[in-house]
């Protein structure tokens, strides 16, 4: 008796393994439908146009015009972040249950990780003999004793600040001096040494004051020629789009300044106002190696502080091996501070 109740129990669809596989069947079957029929390659063309198109803007970034309000720039900018669509694209492919959209998906993928897949893997070395970083301290800063501090117990041997408020000037002396036996001040940039500095001088770009300088340092494996840089800064306004002339103005005296430079290694510290795919500082990308690209592990975005979307501090050589290129914790800059370690022995 006890086997028939079993057996009727199950046969009038109790909770026994063939229901569940039932279960399963029609799960598998509900996820699958709409795929199995021509529609899958009819559906969703405007999603594998799009997609189309976003891998086309990583490919022809550089074709864009700045005629219009700089919007090859501004997109150059932010390169890296077209990215966040693809995820958004993959899921309205699986809602669409469109195979087109979800094969075209597959070309903007492939485009970003042939542009930036390298700057996720981990590239720095170990080794080294000159630590270097760079910090636009912000002028509106409300501890800039506090900032010094932090900048300058991250081992750096060369430090350069950026966006120097004449009043804090003798505050970040005060509490850099304990660390740095040498310093210079031009205008809003200055320099902080562990070794002798000499040759100081103003580095004209265009501005009418002082935001660049130049100078030697005297390292134990022979002189480099170092310049700071604070390029202007750029907007994005509604009316007149990507506002970037000045900058791109101040970015080509920058690069004759160094391609003049006699000195052949030569290291760059400072906020470019711009990131390395950004054409208009190609004056001077085109001269000189970013320790973040050579070096870095991932993209090393410096700004805004708060949540960090693009790397428009920079850190560039010539003439020098990087060997590891690094962010630095927050301080109370809108910045992050960036640092490199080079080698002065080799290129």
């Amino acid at each position: 008796m006890a086997q028939q109740a079993y057996l009727t129990e199950t046969a009038d669809g109790g909770p026994g393994p063939e229901r569940r596989g039932d279960r399963i069947r029609r799960l598998v079957t509900r996820l699958t439908s709409g795929w199995r029929d021509r529609g899958v390659w009819r559906r969703g063309i405007v999603l594998g146009v799009f997609a189309v198109l976003l891998a086309g803007v990583m490919v022809l970034h550089s074709q864009i015009p700045n005629r219009y309000g700089n919007l090859g720039s501004l997109i150059e900018t932010f390169l890296p972040w077209i990215a966040v669509f693809v995820p958004v694209l993959l899921v309205l492919a699986l809602v669409r249950r469109s195979a087109t959209a979800l094969i075209a998906t597959l070309l903007p993928v492939a485009v970003w990780l042939n542009l930036f897949g390298g700057l996720v893997l981990d590239r720095s070395g170990t080794g080294g003999d000159l630590t270097v970083a760079t910090h636009n301290v912000n002028a509106d800063n409300a501890d800039p004793a506090g900032t010094a501090r932090d900048v300058a117990a991250s081992g750096a041997d060369v430090l350069a600040l950026e966006e120097l408020k004449s009043s804090a000037v003798s505050t970040y002396e005060k509490a850099l001096s304990p660390t740095y036996r040498y310093h210079a001040v031009e205008g809003t940039v200055g320099l902080w040494s562990k070794y002798p500095i000499s040759a100081v001088s103003a580095v004209d770009i265009k501005l009418g004051w002082t935001r660049a300088m130049r100078a030697t340092v005297k390292t134990p494996e022979g002189e480099i020629a170092v310049f700071v840089a604070h390029l202007p800064s750029v907007r994005v306004k509604l009316e007149a789009g990507f506002t970037a002339r000045q900058r791109d103005k101040s970015a080509d005296a920058l690069g004759e300044a160094i391609a003049d430079e006699r000195l052949p290694r030569k290291i760059l510290l400072g906020d470019l106002n711009g990131t390395m795919n950004d054409r208009s500082l190609n004056a001077v990308t085109s001269q000189m190696r970013s320790t973040q690209g050579a070096a870095g592990s991932g993209f090393g975005f410096s700004w805004p502080a708060s949540f960090p979307m693009a790397r428009i501090d920079q850190i560039m050589v010539q003439g020098v091996e990087p060997v590891s290129s690094w962010t630095l914790p927050e301080t109370g800059s809108d910045h992050l501070p960036v640092a490199a370690r080079v080698d002065l022995t080799k290129e």
